[in-house]
């Protein structure tokens, strides 16, 4: 049972991440991903400073207000101050993160707060780590409560508002024109993936959801140009890495998250090979 729960977590993971990092992919900002799981690290201090407390919904807030702020900032020097994207990613989440750094030592020291355990999570501990109801009964794990919800949320975002993620994804000039603001889309898309990065790095970690947004997505990329059909062989390669992740791990006694991002990799060597092998 405790295999079932830790492959369903890493598949909700890797969906959601998927789904999202198609479009960050098709959007030249895979990278995106990176900046707001190093800066989510201050939001959680401040969170536990106004609160005293580490509980989840508090930590998802913090990390997650700071997270929209990351992608604000990014997207401000971007246009304003005509900065590439990738310095801008680059400027942003360094300062953040030494930010939260700097607080975690001399603010939090005392609250367990481990940047390396956010960082890289331990998704083996999700079946033991449950969510009870009111009355103190257990009703399941938390990361798969969780992360179900937000994955619900991102299949009903993008089911409803495909045609304006298409549209702003491929051809935001033409967006514009039309009167579909290609910012308002663009701060929704990174909102979520805000969300699904701070939802995920209590399990899986924060760097290794930055694997399962670019991986499965890159891999479905080059063997296909048609976007639903990416959506759905990212996911696939995202489910398949997490099952396969698992037992690699169980094999070789290793870490399961990164076993699972070893075979994300993997697949994408494969489709790379094939894409060579056919021109």
């Amino acid at each position: 049972m405790d295999a079932f729960i830790i492959i369903l977590t890493g598949s909700l993971v890797a969906v959601s991440c998927a789904l999202l990092g198609s479009f960050l992919v098709l959007r030249k900002m895979a990278m995106i991903g990176d900046a707001i799981s190093h800066s989510v690290l201050p939001g959680i201090v401040i969170a536990f400073l106004l609160v005293g407390s580490l509980q989840s919904v508090w930590m998802i807030i913090g990390a997650g207000l700071i997270g929209v702020l990351t992608t604000f900032l990014i997207e401000f020097f971007h246009q304003k101050g005509k900065l590439q994207t990738d310095a801008s990613i680059g400027v942003t989440f360094t300062w953040l993160f030494a930010l939260g750094v700097i607080l975690v030592t001399y603010y939090a020291g005392n609250a367990h707060i481990d940047q390396d355990c956010i960082l890289h999570g331990e998704i083996a501990y999700v079946p033991i780590d449950l969510m009870y109801d009111d009355a103190g009964n257990a009703i399941g794990p938390k990361a798969v409560i969780v992360l179900s919800v937000v994955l619900a949320l991102i299949l009903v975002f993008i089911t409803v508002f495909y045609k304006e993620l298409f549209i702003t994804t491929f051809d935001p000039d033409f967006a514009n024109a039309i009167g579909i603001s290609s910012a308002r889309w663009h701060y929704l898309l990174m909102g979520l993936v805000s969300l699904t990065t701070v939802a995920s790095f209590e399990s899986v970690g924060a760097i290794l959801v930055v694997a399962l947004l670019i991986a499965p997505a890159s891999a479905a990329y080059l063997i296909t140009r048609d976007l639903k059909w990416m959506l759905m062989l990212s996911s696939l390669f995202g489910i398949v890495s997490s099952f396969l992740g698992y037992w690699l791990s169980y094999l070789l006694d290793g870490s399961i998250a990164g076993a699972m991002v070893t075979i994300s990799g993997a697949i994408f060597g494969i489709c790379y090979l094939v894409t060579v092998l056919k021109k």
